[in-house]
């Protein structure tokens, strides 16, 4: 059976946590169009107590984007909205019929489309997180390592708006996909997303972008993670170091690609007093 770079929901909440949060669900809000169809976003909120601060999640295994009912998002973001945080669950063009090139510039243009309406939210358009798991933790670092401030002479709107994003928390991340878009790679043979032209994915690959002007990042890992192996976080993170940007690495002993039980709730607890920490501070 072919693997699967996996979306893995781990951010866990006790039920009685999750009846204590009044939130409501803003459904397939429409971010974009490309051939014809629609790019959307589902908004979760807290109905009081917002902070002001959001946080995009990609929705992305494998760099397959699939369609999840809002509804079923509610544990993962529970523990961010009982923080205060409005909570974005990004859906991109997905693979087998996109490729990572593509998939870039929809979740690209959901950033740029949430700055641009921020205030609709109740939101500081400098206070954007994103974050994801596995694909979804690759995309959200290539936002984090090469952002732009807009074009502004494009004649959409959205287009002329900044994708930079003030913090990122990417779980079990791919850091450098040069050596999987080898057709004679595993990756390259399981996921369609890789195909594409070779001498492009250094630019794709968030560990030789890091650059000192790069959002705080915390990465979170298992040690036996062999689907993607942790040394791709190790990597990154000695890149953000040496450009002295916060950066934080969690390594869960014992854990492999997705996190259950305590490791979930101790990654779910450090992603959200990353995000208290960057998206918050004054």
């Amino acid at each position: 059976m072919r693997f699967l770079l996996g979306l893995i929901m781990v951010l866990a909440a006790p039920a009685a946590a999750r009846a204590a949060q009044p939130f409501e669900i803003v459904p397939d809000v429409v971010y974009g169009h490309k051939d014809g169809m629609a790019l959307t976003f589902d908004v979760l909120r807290p109905k009081q107590g917002s902070n002001g601060a959001a946080v995009l999640y990609m929705v992305s295994g494998g760099w397959v984007s699939p369609y999840v009912p809002p509804e079923k998002f509610v544990v993962v973001a529970t523990p961010l909205l009982n923080a205060g945080f409005t909570v974005f669950f990004v859906r991109h063009g997905s693979s087998p019929r996109y490729v990572i090139p593509e998939i870039v510039e929809d979740v690209r243009r959901a950033v740029r489309f949430v700055r641009l309406h921020a205030k609709q939210y109740d939101l500081d358009p400098d206070r954007l997180g994103v974050m994801g798991q596995s694909a979804g933790g690759h995309l959200s670092l290539v936002l984090g390592t090469t952002a732009d401030a807009g074009n502004p002479k494009a004649k959409d709107e959205t287009l002329r708006a900044s994708d930079r994003v003030a913090a990122v928390v990417a779980y079990f991340p791919p850091t450098d996909v040069r050596p999987w878009v080898d057709p004679s790679s595993k990756y390259y043979q399981n996921y369609p997303a890789l195909r594409f032209d070779a001498a492009k994915a250094g630019d794709y690959s968030p560990r030789l972008h890091v650059t000192a002007d790069d959002p705080p990042t915390l990465l979170v890992t298992g040690d036996k993670d062999t689907l993607v192996p942790m040394e791709h976080s190790e990597k990154i993170r000695v890149q953000f170091q040496e450009k002295h940007v916060p950066c934080d690495l969690m390594i869960i002993p014992g854990a492999g690609h997705g996190f259950q039980g305590d490791d979930a709730k101790q990654a779910s607890d450090a992603t959200v007093a990353w995000f208290k920490k960057y998206l918050l501070q004054q």
